[in-house]
C-alpha cells in the first residue's frame, strides 16, 4: 500500500500513535532484561524479590496480515435481478479473510481424531473469531474481528481452522434454466420467484437480529449458568445490560495539560507500578514513597517515606480509601543491592498515611521474614503470597487472619486476585510437572470455598476477575506472543466447575497478562456476563494506518456475541475498565491527534467521546512516550492520569527529551 509523503518532522507510526523515529526497542523502552525474563532479580537468594527488569525492545509488535482485496470480510458483488440463474448448484462465495480452507493436503490438514488443542471439553464446539458466515443476499458481510453469530436453532460452528462440510442448499438447483415442470422460467417468474425469496430473508434476517443482539445467549444462560454472579447491570441473570455508568459526556470534551509529572532520576530499573484516585488526589509510587497530589495543578498534597523502594501494590481501594503495598525492607547498599521484599503496608489514601506495616516468619524460613511478590485487597482482608508462602491481615489493624504454613504437599500459593471476592492461583507438582489449581477463598479464614484444577500445559495462570472467575493462561506455551493467554477459563466460584473455556487465538486478540503475576492483566475488562478483549491491529479501510475493534464473548456459553466497536481509521483501542454495564476504553491516536477515551454502551454498543487529548505536538510527544503495555491508565469524571510503571536511565523519554514519570488530562 502506497504511504502518502510524511510532513517533515512528523512521527511514523507505532506506540501509540508516536511521532518521529523511536530509540531502538520503542518509546521508553528500558535495556534488554537480564536472563529470567520480565521481572526476574539479579542474584538474589532463591525465592526472593529481586530487582525488576525492563520489557522486551519490541513488545508484542506483531504486524497483521496483508488483507484480501475489498477488505476484511468484504462482501462479494451481486448479480443483477434479472440475471437468468445459472446451471446447475450455485457457487459458494469467494472465502473472506480468515476463512478456514478446505481439506488440502500436506502440512496442516486436519487429520480423523479428536478435537485438540482449543475445543472446550464435553461441550459442543463454540465459533471461533474470524469464522465467516455463509453471505446472505443482499446484506453486508461484517469486517475483520466480527464474532459471528448464529440464528436460533442452527448447529454449532467448529472453532477457528476447524475443516467443516460443505453447507446445503435451501433451494433446489435450476435445471437448463427449467424449474417448474418443464415449463419456461420466463423473466416475470423469476421476478416473482426473487421477490418471494427477499421477503424469506428479509423476515429471517429480522429473527436472527432480534435473537442475536443484546441477548445473545440468554436460552444458554438461563439452562446452563449455575450461580456464577457477574459484573455490571445485567449481573449474570440475563437481563438487561448495559447503562447503569456514571461517566457522562462534557459539554466539551476536548481536554487539556493538567500536570507533567518528572521521572525520577534513577540509576537502575525501578518498579513504580500502583497509582490511585480518590476524590482528593491522584496518587502514585514514587521514588521510597507513596505522593499523593492534587488533580487538577499537580501540587504535592503528601507524601508516604517507605523503609525501600515498593516492589507490589494492589490496584484495589476500600470503600474509604484504604489499599495494601509490598515494599523492600532496606534502601540499596555497596553490600546488598537487592533488599528482601518482606514489607507489608496499609495506607489511607485519603490522608496520606501509614496506617500500618509488619512483617511475617514462617518455620519454612526460620527467623528470617517472608518474602512476598504480590499482594491484594478484597473486602477487609489484605492478602499477600509468595514462594515462601501466603498469609493475610485485616486492613484496619494489621492483625494476621492467617499465616504461611510448611508446603508438605509441595504446594504454594502464587498469589491472589482481590476486588469483589478473593481466589488463588495455587501450584503445586514439580518444576518440570506444575499442577496448577485455581481456588475461591473464603477472605476471614483462608479456607477453600471451590477448586478448579488447570489443564495439563499451565505453568502460569493469570486471575481476569474474581467475580464473576474467569482465568487466563497459555496453555502449552501457544499464544505465541508474550501476551501470556491463549485461552480464557469462566469458572463457577461457588462449585469449581468450568463453565466454559473460551479459545483466544494470539494473533486476533490483544489482551496481555504478565504470566508470573497473578493479578496483572491489562486491556480487558469483565461485565454483563462477558469478557470484552481488543482485535490485534490490522489495517484499516483508510489510505495508510491501522485499526481495531473491541469484541466480546459470552461467559456462560463460551460464544462470541454481536458486540463489536471500531476504533475508526487511524485508531486502536482497548479497554480500561467497566462503568456499570458500560465499557469505559482508550483510543490511542494516530501520529497527528490526541487520544481519546469513549464510553461503550454495553446493550447498543454506541460509543460516547468522553475526552479527546490535544493534537499538539508537544502534548502528543508526552502521551506517546507511555508503552500501552507497560503503563496505568486511570479514567474518572473527566480526568486521565497515564503513568510509567518501570523506570531507567531511559524510560519515559519523550521525542521532546523529556522525561514523565506521569500526565494528567482534564475537560471542563
Amino acid at each position: 500500500m502506497t504511504q502518502p509523503p510524511q510532513p517533515s518532522n512528523e512521527p511514523p507510526q507505532g506506540g501509540f500513535g508516536a511521532p518521529q523515529d523511536p530509540p531502538p526497542g520503542g518509546f521508553g523502552a528500558p535495556q534488554d532484561p537480564p536472563p529470567g525474563g520480565f521481572g526476574a532479580p539479579q542474584d538474589p537468594p532463591p525465592g526472593g524479590f529481586g530487582a525488576p527488569t525492563p520489557p522486551p525492545a519490541d513488545p508484542f509488535g506483531k504486524q497483521p496480515a496483508t488483507p484480501p482485496p475489498g477488505g476484511f470480510g468484504a462482501p462479494q458483488t451481486p448479480q443483477p435481478a434479472d440475471t437468468p440463474p445459472p446451471a446447475g448448484p450455485p457457487q459458494q462465495p469467494v472465502p473472506g479473510y480468515g476463512y478456514p480452507q478446505g481439506p488440502q493436503p500436506g502440512y496442516g490438514y486436519p487429520q480423523a481424531q479428536p478435537p485438540g488443542y482449543g475445543y472446550p471439553q464435553g461441550r459442543p464446539p463454540q465459533p471461533g473469531y474470524g469464522y465467516p458466515q455463509a453471505p446472505v443476499p443482499g446484506q453486508p458481510q461484517q469486517g475483520y474481528g466480527f464474532p459471528q453469530g448464529m440464528p436460533p436453532g442452527q448447529p454449532p460452528q467448529q472453532g477457528y481452522g476447524y475443516t467443516t462440510a460443505p453447507m446445503q442448499q435451501q433451494y433446489p438447483p435450476l435445471q437448463n434454466g427449467n424449474g417448474n415442470g418443464g415449463k419456461k422460467f420466463t423473466t416475470r417468474m423469476q421476478i416473482i420467484v426473487a421477490a418471494s425469496v427477499a421477503v424469506v430473508l428479509i423476515a429471517a434476517g429480522g429473527i436472527w437480529f432480534a435473537s442475536s443482539g443484546g441477548d445473545d445467549g440468554k436460552k444458554d444462560e438461563a439452562s446452563q449458568s449455575s450461580g456464577g454472579a457477574s459484573e455490571g447491570k445485567d449481573g449474570g441473570q440475563g437481563g438487561t445490560i448495559g447503562g447503569g455508568g456514571t461517566e457522562k459526556a462534557p459539554a466539551d470534551p476536548k481536554s487539556r495539560v493538567t500536570f507533567q509529572l518528572p521521572k525520577p532520576k534513577v540509576t537502575d530499573v525501578t518498579k513504580v507500578n500502583g497509582s490511585w484516585l480518590t476524590d482528593k488526589a491522584y496518587v502514585k509510587t514514587g521514588l521510597d514513597e507513596i505522593v499523593g497530589y492534587d488533580m487538577t495543578k499537580g501540587t504535592k498534597l503528601w507524601s508516604v517515606p517507605l523503609t525501600g523502594q515498593l516492589c507490589a501494590a494492589s490496584r484495589h481501594m476500600s470503600k474509604d480509601f484504604k489499599t495494601a503495598v509490598l515494599f523492600e525492607e532496606g534502601k540499596p547498599t555497596k553490600d546488598k543491592k537487592y533488599q528482601p521484599c518482606n514489607q507489608v503496608g496499609v495506607i489511607d489514601l485519603n490522608t496520606g498515611k501509614l496506617m500500618w506495616s509488619k512483617s511475617v516468619t514462617a518455620a519454612s524460613s526460620g527467623d528470617a521474614p517472608v518474602r512476598f511478590d504480590g499482594i491484594t485487597l478484597s473486602g477487609t482482608t489484605v492478602a499477600a503470597a509468595g514462594t515462601e508462602g501466603g498469609a493475610a491481615f485485616d486492613l484496619a489493624t494489621g492483625a494476621e487472619r492467617w499465616k504461611p504454613k510448611v508446603a508438605t504437599d509441595g504446594c504454594y500459593d502464587m498469589g491472589y486476585a482481590g476486588g469483589e471476592a478473593l481466589a488463588v492461583v495455587r501450584k503445586c507438582g514439580t518444576y518440570d510437572d506444575p499442577q496448577l489449581v485455581v481456588q475461591a477463598l473464603n477472605p476471614t479464614t483462608g479456607a477453600p470455598l471451590s477448586s478448579y484444577k488447570m489443564p495439563p500445559g499451565v505453568d502460569y495462570a493469570s486471575i481476569v476477575s474474581t467475580k464473576p472467575l474467569v482465568v487466563a493462561a497459555d496453555v502449552n506455551d501457544t499464544a505465541g506472543d508474550g501476551s501470556g493467554i491463549s485461552d480464557f477459563f469462566s469458572i463457577d466460584a461457588s462449585t469449581g466447575k468450568l463453565l466454559t473455556r473460551i479459545a483466544a487465538d494470539g494473533e486476533k486478540y490483544a489482551a496481555r497478562c504478565r504470566s508470573t503475576e497473578v493479578e496483572s492483566c491489562q486491556k480487558l475488562a469483565v461485565g454483563n456476563n462477558r469478557i470484552y478483549v481488543p482485535t490485534e491491529d490490522h489495517e484499516g479501510g483508510g489510505e495508510y494506518g491501522d485499526t481495531n475493534e473491541i469484541v466480546s464473548f459470552d461467559l456462560t456459553t463460551g460464544k462470541p456475541t454481536s458486540d463489536r466497536a471500531d476504533a475508526g481509521d487511524r485508531y486502536t483501542m482497548f479497554p480500561l475498565r467497566m462503568d456499570g454495564g458500560n465499557i469505559i476504553a482508550y483510543k490511542a491516536p494516530p501520529y497527528d491527534k490526541g487520544g481519546q477515551i469513549v464510553s461503550i454502551d454495553g446493550s447498543t454498543f454506541k460509543q460516547t467521546l468522553l475526552m479527546e487529548n490535544p493534537g499538539e505536538k508537544s502534548v502528543r510527544d508526552a502521551e506517546s512516550s507511555f508503552s500501552s503495555d507497560y503503563s496505568e491508565m486511570l479514567y474518572s469524571a473527566g480526568r486521565l492520569f497515564i503513568s510509567q510503571t518501570l523506570i531507567s536511565k531511559t524510560t519515559g523519554s519523550s521525542l521532546s527529551g523529556k522525561d514523565y514519570l506521569a500526565v494528567g488530562f482534564g475537560t471542563g
